[in-house]
C-alpha cells in the first residue's frame, strides 16, 4: 500500500509539483518539513538536529471492523498514513485557539498571517516558511497587533494560553492525550474542543480528538454518503461514532485520523467544513 501524509494542519502549504512543505519547531531547532514524489525532507534550518520531528504512521487494518463497510472501504483506499506530530505543543494550542469560531479555510489565512507577522521566518523548499510567535513574543504584542491580522477575537485566549504555558508547560509536555486535554481546559477561554484538538494535534492520538467535530462528520457522510448519518444537530454522532470502536483506542485512533486525512485530500470542489 502507498503511504498518504496527513495535511490538516493549516501550517502545510501545497505547491504545483505536488509538493507540501511547512515548517516547525522543535526542542532544539526549526524544521522545514516537506513531501514530494520522492517521499519525505526533513532539514533543520536553525538550531540544533538534536530533536527531530516525529510521524504517527496509521494503518487501515486496525479500523473497527463494526463501522459501516462503506466507510472503512473508502478509507482503505487511502492506505498507510503518516502525519506529523506537532513537536511544539505551544503551536498546537495556538493553532487550535486560532480555530474557534472560524471556517477551516478562514483559520488557515489567520494561522498563516499571524505567523508570518509575530513568528520566524525561515527558508523552505519553494519558498519562505513560518513558525508561530513563541509566548514571550505574544505577550509582548500590543492589543492593536492582533486586530491587524484578523485576531481580535482570539486576544484574550492567546494571551491567557501564554501565561499558562509559561508556567506548566514542562508537566504538559510529559501528559498522554487525555490528560492533556483536561489540563488545557484549565485555561481560560479554552473550552473542551480546543484543550482535545491541541492535545491531539501535539501527541498524534486521535483517540482523544473532539469526535463529533464537524470536520469528521462533513468527510464520514462524503465517504459514505447512503448511510443514515444523524443530523448535524444531532448528538447521537459522537457516542456513535466511538461505539464502533468500543474501547480499542487504536480503532477509535484510525478510524478518526483516517477520515480527516480523506478529508484533506478530497477533490479541490468539495467544500471544507469549518473546525470550531
Amino acid at each position: 500500500m502507498s503511504t498518504v501524509l496527513t495535511t490538516d494542519h493549516p501550517a502545510w502549504h501545497a505547491y504545483e509539483d505536488g509538493t507540501r512543505a511547512r515548517a516547525v519547531r522543535t526542542a532544539s531547532g526549526i524544521w522545514t518539513v516537506s513531501h514530494d514524489r520522492n517521499g519525505l525532507h526533513l532539514v533543520c534550518v536553525d538550531g540544533a538536529e538534536d530533536v527531530k520531528p516525529e510521524f504517527v504512521t496509521t494503518d487501515p487494518a486496525h479500523l473497527p471492523p463494526a463501522a459501516p463497510a462503506t466507510l472503512r472501504e473508502g478509507l482503505i483506499e487511502l492506505g498507510v498514513t503518516q502525519r506529523l506530530a506537532n513537536p511544539w505543543l505551544w503551536d498546537a494550542i495556538t493553532t487550535a485557539i486560532l480555530r474557534q469560531v472560524v471556517r477551516a479555510d478562514q483559520a488557515r489565512k489567520l494561522y498563516r498571517a499571524w505567523c508570518s507577522a509575530y513568528g520566524t521566518t525561515v527558508e523552505g523548499p519553494h519558498g519562505p516558511l513560518a513558525v508561530a510567535p513563541t509566548p514571550a513574543a505574544v505577550l509582548d504584542l500590543a492589543d492593536d497587533q492582533f486586530a491587524t491580522v484578523g485576531a481580535k477575537f482570539h486576544r484574550t485566549a492567546l494571551l491567557s494560553a501564554a501565561e499558562h504555558y509559561a508556567r506548566h508547560h514542562t508537566d504538559w509536555d510529559c501528559l498522554d492525550a487525555d490528560a492533556l486535554a483536561l489540563a488545557l481546559t484549565r485555561i481560560p477561554r479554552i473550552g473542551p474542543w480546543t484543550a482535545a484538538a491541541a492535545a491531539t494535534d501535539f501527541t498524534g492520538d486521535f483517540s482523544t480528538y473532539p469526535h463529533d467535530d464537524l470536520a469528521v462528520r462533513t468527510w464520514a457522510a462524503r465517504i459514505a454518503p447512503a448511510y443514515p448519518w444523524p443530523d448535524k444537530k444531532d448528538k447521537t454522532f459522537g457516542p456513535l461514532w466511538t461505539g464502533w470502536a468500543a474501547s480499542n483506542r487504536t480503532a477509535l485512533h484510525t478510524l478518526t485520523l483516517s477520515t480527516l486525512t480523506w478529508g484533506s485530500h478530497a477533490p479541490a470542489d468539495l467544500e471544507d467544513p469549518c473546525g470550531t
